[in-house]
């Protein structure tokens, strides 16, 4: 079992910043890769941005040049840095840990941060 627990998350004002953090515990094997997804209540869980082992990253159109996934290895962490926040960014943010566990592949998500930018 892996246990994700993000923190962070709060109320900005538009054009702030917030920085999200994972941090990953339990058995952790291979790391394939972690990201950062959003949901609305009621709606179907989306990306914001992914970070592989390797390191190569890719981002939602609505949150390039704005948003940073980055990580540290040692602490088994994931980091979000929102800059240039917009009401639409608004969302309950989740980390997601994807990990192979011998010839299994298993998926984990954290319980979710609420982010909510005024205007």
């Amino acid at each position: 079992q892996v246990q994700l627990v993000e923190s962070g998350g709060g109320l900005v004002q538009a054009g702030g910043s917030l920085r999200l953090s994972c941090a990953a515990s339990g058995s952790i094997f291979s790391i394939n890769a972690m990201g950062w997804y959003r949901q609305a209540p009621g709606k179907q869980r989306e990306l914001v941005a992914t970070i592989t082992s390797s390191g190569s990253t890719n981002y939602a159109d609505h949150v390039k040049g704005r948003f940073t996934i980055s990580r540290d290895n040692a602490k088994n962490s994931l980091y979000l840095q929102m800059n240039s926040l917009k009401p639409e960014d608004t969302f309950v943010y989740y980390c997601k840990l994807d990990q192979t566990e011998g010839r299994l592949r298993r998926i984990y998500w954290g319980q979710g941060t609420q982010v909510t930018v005024s205007s």
